[in-house]
């Protein structure tokens, strides 16, 4: 069976090609470029014919079996009945809905209810306050088609509006413990269902319509997955279905994640609850990762490449304490408003200490969160480590020390997209995505000599944190 992937992620358009007989794999990624004055925003017709062409490239004339697709999460868009869209369309990292979640936060009750109901924050991150704020700038909800980027992509191939639970779950708009939508929080918003798409769950299938066929150079009528997250089908892509397996990726921004099987969510909100397309995810999100990186080697490195901000660094380096908050803040907090920076800056340090501040506030954001998804889950039995993070060794070395823990990294370098082909071999019977692992091809291990000094490190940076937080 020849399987197509299609990934429409935050910053690129993504495609696999797996074959199951053979194995051949073959990937391709094409960035979106700049769509709006706002870099932030997207376009949902110019991310989807990015998608499209990805997958063109990489079928490279040949034919598939099934489509599997993937979105990021938390995006939203108003659509005209048409399916023209209204607005832009807003990712996770567009936090234009900070005031009003600020305001909201300040109803404790609240606050806990929505957490409780929903696995997530009041926070800017969700689709469900880009929609409030959309109706606080006059837009009357109850007019248009609400949709995200991965349920429009399902429905420009298939020609129907519908939503997986799994991608829904990230939206602040699922009640996830009946795994339906929260009809109190849309009564309460004025959001009509009728508005919204159909909710499905993940063994949904659809069909390509000819639309869609016409635009992949595919047949009709083959099967099609609707759309399911990136982080729900990287739990899925790199076997991490099985209890005590956390995924660790850091990218442009980064999140951990533990299979549940079921909602775990703690009285004082700190972690999130979502759903993969085959059970329950505790996890915990940050909005500052690599994108941190690119703005200190941009705004104060004057565009000195990575090569030369690692080279000539060593672990027991002298840095400030960096707040990687220059994008706001996610977990642990969830302050949108919560500001980054250095502190603890001398005179002697340099750009290079500087970028080593960077990566270690990064890392120590997660690893705060660490500690509070461990205090609602067991310790992992092992971690899997993704992302942007690997093309650095000393970053992944300096991620084993923090954490005092080993990391597998594993072969699958797309494994957001090979959740999707793992998904459609399994809903087309050849394996029970349960049952299927991933080896690791390297395992990295702290180094004692390290691990003190970044748990003094580390103390510092909380020390920092919790000042600002007084402010």
């Amino acid at each position: 069976m020849r399987i197509l992937a299609l990934e429409s992620s935050t910053t690129s358009a993504k495609a696999m090609f797996y074959d199951t007989d053979s194995k051949e794999t073959r990937v391709r990624t094409m960035a979106y470029g700049r769509m709006y004055e706002d870099e932030v925003l997207h376009n949902p017709e110019t991310v989807y014919e990015k998608t499209i062409e990805a997958g063109r490239t990489v079928l490279a004339g040949e034919q598939a079996d099934v489509v599997s697709l993937c979105s990021a999460w938390h995006s939203v868009c108003l659509f005209h009945r048409d399916m023209t869209p209204a607005t832009p369309l807003y990712p996770w990292s567009y936090t234009g809905a900070s005031g009003l979640c600020q305001k909201l936060r300040k109803d404790e009750r609240y606050t806990k209810r929505y957490y409780h109901t929903t696995g997530c924050m009041v926070n800017a991150t969700y689709p469900f306050f880009k929609l409030l704020l959309l109706k606080e700038q006059g837009y009357r909800l109850e007019d248009y088609y609400i949709m995200g980027q991965g349920s429009y992509n399902t429905f420009r191939l298939t020609g129907e509006r519908v939503v997986t639970q799994c991608m829904v779950s990230g939206s602040g708009l699922l009640d996830v413990h009946r795994r339906t939508y929260a009809s109190d929080l849309l009564r309460e918003a004025e959001i009509p269902e009728e508005s919204l798409s159909e909710l499905v769950g993940y063994e949904r299938i659809c069909s390509l319509s000819e639309d869609g066929a016409k635009a992949l150079g595919l047949k009709k009528g083959i099967p099609v997955i609707p759309a399911n997250s990136d982080g729900g089908l990287n739990q899925v892509g790199v076997g991490a279905l099985a209890k005590g397996v956390l995924t660790f990726s850091v990218g442009t921004s980064g999140a951990i994640r533990l299979t549940t099987q079921k909602a775990l969510i703690p009285e004082k909100p700190s972690t999130w609850c979502y759903l993969s397309p085959k059970a329950y995810l505790s996890g915990a999100a940050v909005a500052g990762c690599c994108n941190c990186l690119d703005w200190l080697r941009e705004k104060v490195g004057n565009g000195i490449s990575y090569s030369d901000l690692e080279s000539g660094v060593e672990d027991t380096i002298d840095t400030p304490v960096f707040l990687p908050f220059v994008f706001g803040e996610r977990c642990p907090g969830w302050e949108d408003e919560r500001e980054g920076g250095f502190y603890g800056l001398r005179a002697h340090h340099g750009v290079k200490e500087m970028y080593r501040a960077v990566q270690e506030g990064i890392l120590f954001n997660i690893y705060h969160c660490y500690q509070m998804l461990t205090e609602v889950n067991e310790e992992p039995t092992k971690i899997k480590l993704s992302g942007g993070i690997l093309n650095s060794p000393s970053w992944v070395q300096m991620c084993a020390d923090i954490f005092d823990r080993e990391m597998e990294v594993d072969e699958v370098a797309q494994g957001s997209l090979m959740g999707a082909v793992v998904l459609a071999m399994d809903l087309m019977g050849l394996i029970k995505a349960e049952e299927f692992s991933v080896e690791p091809s390297q395992v990295i291990r702290p180094k004692p000599e390290h691990v003190g000094s970044y748990r003094e490190k580390f103390q510092r940076y909380l020390r920092y944190y919790y000042l600002e937080q007084q402010k």
